[in-house]
C-alpha cells in the first residue's frame, strides 16, 4: 500500500513537471513569436524554463519592507492553485465551477504577493490584479451557458457531449470568445495583460527572487498548460483532446494565434482593458439569458 501511495506521488510528479515543460515551452514560443513579427530576434524558446532554473538556484532576498510570512506562503500558494487546477480539472475532469473558484482564488495570490513586498510596483500590480477581477467574474456566465446546452458542469461530461454534437466553439461562439480573451488577457505582452504591465516592472512579483520567484514561474507555465488544455477540452472536445499529439498542435496554433494578436495590438490602459472585456463577458450573459427564455 506504502508503494502503492509512493507510485501515485512520483506520478504527480511527473505529469506536474510535463504541464510546466509544455507551458514553458510554449510561453518561450510566445515571446519569440512576438519577438519576431516585431523585428527582433527574441530569445531562445527554451528562454523560460532557463530563467526559471537560474531563479531556482539564485540565493532568496527578502525586501525589508515584506511582509513575512506572507511574503514567502503567497508564492506557495501560487504553485497549490495551480496543480491543483491541473489535476481537479485535466487528470480528473471535474466541474468547471471548481476551476473557476480556483481561477478566483489565483486573484487573492496576485493580489496578496504584491501587497506582501510591501514595493510600491507590487502593490500597483496587485491592486490592478483586483480590478481586473471585475472582467473576469462575469466568464460565470460562460458556464451558465455550457450547462444551459450541454445540462452539465462536469468536464467529462462536456466533452462526451461533443462527440455526439460537435464541438461547442460552434454553438456557443460568444461564450468561447469570452474565455479565449481570458486566455489572451494571461499572456505575456498582453494588450489585456495589465498586471504584469512593463510600466510598472513585473508587477506583483517585482520583489519576488530566488526559489520564490522560481515557484511563481512554475506556476504560470503550469497555468498556461491548464488553461489552455481547458480551452481546447470544453469548446473543440474530443477532436483534438482524445490524442495528446493533437492536443499540444491545438496549444500550440492558439499559443501562435495569441502571440499574433500579442505582437500587433498596442497595449491598452487598465480602464480600456477591463471595460472591453467587461463588454465581451456582457454579450455572453445576454447570449445565456436568450437562451434561458428560449427554454
Amino acid at each position: 500500500m506504502e508503494l502503492s501511495n509512493i507510485k501515485y506521488v512520483i506520478d504527480a510528479l511527473a505529469y506536474s513537471l510535463y504541464a510546466f515543460l509544455v507551458g514553458g515551452l510554449l510561453l518561450g514560443l510566445h515571446r519569440k513569436i512576438v519577438a519576431r513579427i516585431q523585428g527582433r530576434p527574441g530569445p531562445p524558446i527554451i528562454q523560460y524554463i532557463l530563467h526559471t532554473l537560474k531563479f531556482y538556484f539564485k540565493e532568496i532576498t527578502f525586501p525589508i519592507t515584506a511582509g513575512n510570512p506572507l511574503y514567502v506562503f503567497i508564492a506557495l500558494m501560487s504553485i497549490m492553485v495551480w496543480m491543483s487546477a491541473l489535476y481537479l480539472g485535466v487528470v480528473f475532469n471535474t466541474s468547471l465551477l471548481i476551476l473557476m473558484g480556483l481561477y478566483v482564488l489565483q486573484k487573492i495570490v496576485e493580489h496578496g504577493c504584491g501587497l506582501s513586498s510591501g514595493s510600491p510596483y507590487g502593490k500597483l500590480g496587485g491592486v490592478r490584479s483586483v480590478f481586473s477581477a471585475a472582467a473576469e467574474v462575469p466568464l460565470f456566465a460562460v458556464i451558465g451557458t455550457i450547462y444551459l446546452l450541454t445540462k452539465s458542469l462536469i468536464i467529462e461530461d462536456i466533452i462526451r457531449y461533443q462527440e455526439v454534437h460537435g464541438p461547442i466553439i460552434f454553438q456557443l461562439p460568444f461564450a468561447a470568445f469570452a474565455f479565449f480573451v481570458l486566455l489572451l488577457s494571461k499572456a505575456p505582452n498582453s494588450p489585456f495583460a495589465i498586471v504584469k504591465d512593463k510600466s510598472i516592472v513585473s508587477g506583483y512579483i517585482t520583489e519576488h527572487f530566488g526559489i520564490l520567484e522560481s515557484l511563481i514561474m512554475v506556476a504560470d507555465g503550469i497555468a498556461w498548460f491548464v488553461l489552455l488544455w481547458i480551452f481546447i477540452g470544453v469548446f473543440i472536445g474530443p477532436v483534438l483532446i482524445s490524442d495528446p499529439l493533437l492536443t499540444l498542435l491545438g496549444m500550440v496554433v492558439l499559443t501562435f494565434i495569441i502571440s499574433l494578436i500579442c505582437a500587433l495590438t498596442p497595449l491598452l490602459t487598465p480602464n480600456h482593458s477591463v471595460m472591453i472585456q467587461i463588454l465581451i463577458s456582457a454579450l455572453a450573459i445576454v447570449d445565456l439569458l436568450r437562451r434561458a427564455i428560449m427554454g
